[in-house]
């Protein structure tokens, strides 16, 4: 891969972005609240395809004339996108702090917060996603919300790996065709499954040929021959793949990413995740490599501006999720490397040119993974520690050997766990069949503790959030305060999922996703919308935050209260309850005792248990 470059396109199209101010926009969210007041009689999932099919015919759209791969979801780019289907009541609260807030700041039109509260506000109030499950869950949710953070509340459900192979052999129109066939013959609970899937089929056919006729009319104007028959071709890829499927490695790029672009127009989730995209771009690569219709240089350029393109769009939070996630991550997750079905190693030329583009360009999406096994190529692991190096943060790194076992476990067939992809930042998930909900909660594992420590009682605001179970004076040995604090995750865990089959009923009832279903197996056989089941794996992911503290935090107690007995049970909860403030030296007894991550037998050994 010698004697590859960066062009000045991209340097360009980079600057330009980077440059480009950013807004809050509420112009689909008009869209979509006028398609909903002219069919308020059509089912659920029927509304929600006419309002994307509106969104696609009639949102604004841009294209510099440099770019080889179009399209986004707002015409500028990586402007906040008000989605009041999922939510707009914090919206309304934090509208005109946008721009000021510590992090992740968006410019807004004043205009624009008029007609949000004019318009959109009144007609959303107790019908949005937010509302809904505030009324039906949303004292049950603030009661444990100290200790697990209940997700999916005021977006919809992202961290998916759609069936891009499927999308790049069938197109919008195969998909269509397929819908219109399954009309014909299905039982009558299933026609507005198949119904929805044709009219957002039909919009996405719209979309792309949008992007054609305003190419064209652009190209007219271009006085550089070359740009011009580049722009010319760059048009008919987009009108080519909106009427068949893909043929060329150019082509494949730019339905990918069309993919990508409408999955964020249905839903405004993060983590949609392309998956192992050196596997399913090779053929085409390999087909035009062959041909003498494309080179290493130009491949690397398109891939480029693909990269240049994952990060155009980002997910406008609230303050309390900018804080926490802050630099607008989407998680748009591609993974290189690994095996096939037959354990043999997969690395090709574009998982290099994947490499390749992060090194050139060092920005935070695409989030870039390899997989790891024992045949993995020498040249392939030296080549993305050489990338890492570079300080981006990626790529990551996966290992076969520990995932594939893990993931058969929990019922997935061998085929599709060899198969397996990363969505979101290191959410592991099968391809194009599963809806995985892998950020359905967090679960602080520390606070727990801190509860089992106290009796039930916030140290930070003194209420009492839990059982009281004992304290950190009445457990006369560790093993005894060990029990509490399971106690105390198990009554958690028990509230944690109630609240969060009230999440998934609330996506079911009010985010059906008749486009993303389309791109995910089984749901076209069955005639279901992927967030009722439609899919052949459907399960749940809980984070479990703070592992690491909370193992500096149980080796500290066991070793200087009951081991060692340095301090008393007394004296370490009333350091505790004082953030240390007159107990600087049972803080420094804590920060000198053994830490996680330091192949410490013990320490590591008290995790596992846990």
């Amino acid at each position: 891969m010698e004697g590859l470059y960066q062009t000045q396109r991209i340097k360009d199209l980079k600057d330009k972005m980077l440059s480009e101010p950013r807004y809050a926009s509420i112009e689909q969210a008009l869209i979509i609240t006028k398609t909903y007041q002219e069919n308020e009689d059509d089912p659920k999932i029927i509304q929600r395809a006419k309002s994307l099919k509106a969104a696609l015919e009639k949102m604004e759209i841009r294209v510099e004339p440099e770019e080889l791969i179009v399209g986004n979801r707002t015409a500028g780019v990586r402007y906040g996108v008000v989605f009041p289907e999922s939510g707009s009541t914090w919206v309304d609260k934090e509208f005109e702090t946008l721009p000021t807030r510590p992090q992740d700041r968006f410019n807004v039109h004043q205009e624009d917060i008029e007609t949000f509260r004019k318009v959109i506000k009144p007609y959303w109030e107790g019908k949005s996603l937010e509302d809904v499950l505030n009324q039906r869950y949303g004292k049950e949710i603030n009661k444990i919300a100290k200790v697990v953070k209940i997700n999916q509340k005021d977006h919809a459900q992202g961290h998916i790996c759609p069936d891009c192979v499927k999308w790049l052999k069938m197109g919008p129109q195969g998909l269509l065709d397929q819908a219109e066939e399954k009309l014909k013959i299905c039982k009558e609970e299933q026609k507005d499954f198949y119904e929805s899937v044709k009219i957002v089929m039909e919009g996405a056919k719209h979309f792309m040929v949008r992007y054609h006729d305003l190419i064209m009319n652009m190209a007219e104007n271009e006085s550089d021959e070359t740009r011009k028959q580049t722009m010319i071709k760059v048009a008919k890829n987009c009108k080519n793949i909106s009427e068949r499927p893909v043929q060329t490695f150019h082509e494949a790029v730019q339905s990918t990413w069309f993919l990508f672009v409408i999955l964020q127009m249905e839903s405004n989730a993060s983590s949609f995740s392309p998956g192992r995209l050196d596997r399913h771009l090779e053929a085409y690569y390999e087909k035009d490599i062959k041909e003498g219709n494309l080179d290493k240089q130009q491949a690397l350029e398109i891939i480029e501006c693909l990269w240049l393109k994952f990060n155009e769009i980002v997910y406008m939070r609230n303050s309390h999720g900018a804080k926490y996630f802050a630099g607008f991550p989407i998680g748009f997750n591609i993974a290189i490397g690994g095996q096939d079905e037959n354990g043999n190693d997969t690395y090709n030329d574009l998982s290099f040119l994947f490499l390749e583009a992060q090194k050139h360009l060092g920005l935070p999406q695409p989030n870039l993974s390899v997989r790891l096994h024992e045949g993995t190529s020498d040249e392939l692991l030296k080549e993305a520690v050489r990338v890492v190096a570079k300080g981006s943060g990626m790529p990551q790194f996966f290992n076969d050997k520990a995932v594939i076992p893990s993931i058969q476990e929990l019922g997935i067939e061998e085929k599709d766990a060899r198969d397996y992809a990363i969505v979101g930042c290191v959410e592991l998930t099968t391809q194009g069949n599963n809806l995985g909900w892998s950020d359905s909660a967090m679960f602080n594992l520390n606070k727990a503790l801190e509860v089992a420590l106290t009796g039930g009682i916030c140290l930070l605001t003194g209420e009492k959030i839990a059982p009281d179970y004992g304290n950190l004076e009445t457990y006369e040995t560790f093993e005894e305060l060990e029990a509490a604090f399971k106690k105390q995750i198990d009554y958690f865990m028990d509230k944690m999922l109630l609240a969060c089959e009230e999440v998934e009923k609330a996506h079911i009832d009010l985010l059906p996703s008749p486009f993303l279903s389309a791109s995910i197996e089984n749901c076209m056989e069955n005639g279901m919308d992927v967030t009722a089941g439609g899919a052949k794996y459907n399960l749940s992911g809980i984070q479990m935050i703070q592992v690491a503290n909370l193992a500096d935090s149980l080796v500290a107690i066991k070793q200087l209260v009951y081991d060692e007995k340095k301090c008393t049970q007394k004296e370490m909860l009333d350091a505790l309850k004082n953030n240390f403030e007159g107990y600087e030296e049972i803080q420094k007894m804590c920060l000198d005792v053994p830490k996680y991550g330091n192949d410490d037998d013990e320490v590591n050994e008290l995790t596992a248990d846990l």
